[in-house]
């Protein structure tokens, strides 16, 4: 094999240089590429690079001659069953990306005990002749709501950017045990994390400890059933593991329902016993332009809830892309 130059695509925006040889030659270690980059085989505009730099549209990248890069068999086909499974879940495509309504009690990945999740699924979304689509973002196996896919490694790295920015609004519903004091505001409590893997829990803690992660949330009382039950609106400001669930256990209104946090308070006798947290609504910047504004409705076991307790969640609106002041596409 020769040394060739390739020019980054449109698509290819933002991907990391590790990532784009991942893409074009999956046969390449990350240690083999580490050492290309060392030695200034592999360069980004005649530049040496490392291999997390990001790369732009039309710039070079120098491919020295690479050990086998020949590409590895084809996956087999998907599980027809797991198809039909996620295809239900999709509320909105387009030739960019992908919005999933998750149910509660799907992991969004693999990890110890898990079998089923949504990135093996993803082979189902794949049109013929794409790439496989890729997982964005990740919500907790017990919240149920909007998960984003994107088609392209391309558009990944694109949303993926718009996240660490800050440039996504992201919108949860939660039924919590208690009434919140305030009625609504924001939470300002650092988070620590103790423990490791499936055993490890986040925590409450002072803003002097050495572990401690800033976090905050705001949140929104939309409606009360007296001083026991509460429907929160909440917004996280930062994206810590686990935030809302804590920050509500750590206001005196854990979330209905949490495995995890909250203790005996979170499981009241009388209603179904599963987390009541929905990831209601993303807004987020399209990568063609504009921004796409998609809600979820929420799960079966937040429904029922809800007409015990009296909560009128109202119409689901239909996703839209904005494209300007006002202008809907």
């Amino acid at each position: 094999m020769k040394v060739t130059n390739r020019i980054v695509t449109e698509d290819e925006a933002d991907l990391r240089l590790d990532r784009w040889f991942r893409r074009h030659y999956p046969n390449l270690t990350q240690g083999a590429l580490q050492k290309l980059c060392r030695t200034g085989q592999v360069r980004v505009d005649g530049g040496r690079v490392q291999t997390s730099a990001r790369l732009a549209p039309g710039q070079t990248v120098r491919v020295p001659p690479l050990p086998d890069v020949s590409r590895p068999a084809p996956p087999p086909p998907p599980d027809p069953a797991l198809v039909r499974e996620i295809e239900k879940m999709v509320i909105y495509q387009d030739e960019h990306l992908l919005v999933l309504d998750k149910p509660s009690g799907l992991a969004t990945q693999g990890g110890p005990g898990i079998t089923k999740h949504v990135d093996m699924m993803l082979d189902g979304l794949r049109v013929e002749g794409g790439d496989r689509p890729r997982l964005v973002h990740r919500i907790d196996r017990d919240t149920s709501g909007i998960l984003l896919i994107a088609r392209t490694p391309g558009v990944a790295a694109k949303l993926a950017a718009a996240f660490r920015g800050r440039d996504v609004q992201k919108t949860y519903w939660a039924v919590v045990v208690g009434r919140p004091s305030p009625a609504s505001g924001i939470i300002d409590q650092p988070l620590a994390k103790i423990g490791a893997g499936g055993a490890s829990l986040v925590i409450a803690a002072s803003r002097d400890e050495e572990d401690a992660a800033s976090a905050k949330s705001e949140y929104e009382t939309l409606d009360a059933a007296g001083k026991k039950f509460s429907w929160l609106k909440l917004s996280p400001l930062t994206g810590r593991t686990h935030q809302l669930r804590v920050h509500c256990e750590s206001i005196g209104t854990p979330i209905l329902g949490d495995p995890r946090y909250g203790g005996k308070a979170a499981h009241p006798d009388g209603f179904i016993d599963r987390l009541h947290l929905h990831a209601r609504q993303l807004d987020i910047p399209h990568p063609a332009g504009g921004r796409l504004i998609v809600t979820a409705p929420p799960p079966p076991h937040m429904r029922e809830t809800f007409r015990t307790l009296g909560f009128v969640a109202g119409d689901t609106a239909a996703p839209k892309r904005v494209k300007g002041k006002g202008s809907v596409k």
